[in-house]
């Protein structure tokens, strides 16, 4: 197929276009290059079937364009702001980024006659229900992030335009996501200040948060297995056995960079920052049954990601 990963040369984006390529799919690679990286897919420019669109998602004629010449058969739309603590401070990056790329990438489809899309959501719609266990069924979705918002009113749209337009959408929830070439979030930030300072680390809360963390290998072979879906939406929540508490994670690190007796400095609080989700109970009996069930659980996850990016 022509294929289309919005989003593409970011973390999860990158690791999708190769799988893709070695399918023999034909892949373009839309993204702006605002949390992207091309050294994430430099490697993938030397194959023929691979194509780099530098473009932003937001703006409906930059998206027209590059449907308009690949004439994509299937759309990954991978674009967001993903890192949630950064925008916590100014809410417009995620209507941009994550909301108003949504509904430009559904528009386009529509224009376009383009039936086929996965959408990439996230376990921060159902909001702070840390004694409820989180299924696709949750009642009362109700995010505390901006993230979390943006991307629950981008499942609603796509919800809209898939009824009206007769698509077939995969949808998945999942929590955080980690492997090679990691841009943000808690094992790059504690691994880049331990190699500054290894006598001390700071953890942002009072360490005891503590998510499941699905290895990015894993995620990207859930996407290809079930990317062929039904008309309508089907949703999935998407994770692993286990969650890692953010203490465990610093404890993993330092052992994985030889260094002992670094004091942690805990900044207090039971969240790391406004709006982030301490703890939840993840529920993903509805994908073990389709038959997908992740390789690593959380704490292997953690472990894996650090040494691969102790070797880069």
């Amino acid at each position: 197929m022509r294929v289309i990963v919005i989003g593409g040369a970011g973390f999860i984006g990158s690791n999708l276009c190769k799988r893709l390529l070695e399918m023999g799919h034909q892949v373009a690679c839309f993204d702006n290059f605002s949390l992207g990286n091309e050294d994430n897919i430099r490697e993938l420019e030397k194959n023929s079937k691979f194509e780099l669109v530098k473009g932003d998602a937001s703006k409906l004629d930059e998206l027209d364009e590059v449907f308009t010449t690949f004439k994509p058969e299937y759309v990954f739309h991978l674009a967001a702001n993903s890192d949630i603590q950064a925008s916590a401070s100014n809410p417009d990056v995620e209507y941009v980024n994550t909301y108003s790329t949504t509904f430009q990438i559904l528009s386009c489809m529509r224009k376009h006659n383009i039936k086929k899309l996965f959408f990439s959501s996230t376990s921060a719609v159902y909001g702070d229900k840390r004694d409820v266990e989180l299924d696709e069924n949750t009642p009362g979705l109700a995010p505390i992030s901006y993230y979390g918002a943006a991307k629950l009113g981008s499942e609603a749209l796509i919800s809209a335009f898939s009824y009206m337009n007769d698509m077939s959408v995969l949808v998945f929830r999942f929590p955080n996501v980690i492997g090679e070439n990691l841009t943000h979030g808690v094992i790059y930030d504690f691994m880049h200040r331990l190699k500054e300072d290894s006598s001390q680390l700071r953890i942002l809360g009072d360490g005891r948060q503590t998510k499941p963390y699905i290895y990015v290998q894993d995620l990207v072979d859930a996407m290809l297995q079930f990317m062929e879906a039904p008309q309508g939406v089907t949703l999935y929540n998407v994770g692993v056995e286990g969650a890692t508490s953010v203490t465990k994670i610093a404890d993993i690190i330092c052992e994985e960079m030889g260094l002992k007796n670094v004091k942690y400095n805990y900044t207090g609080g039971e969240g790391g920052w406004k709006g982030d989700v301490p703890r939840f109970q993840y529920n993903i009996d509805k994908i073990h049954v389709a038959g997908w069930k992740a390789k690593y659980n959380s704490d292997e996850a953690v472990r894996i990601t650090v040494r691969k990016n102790l070797e880069a």
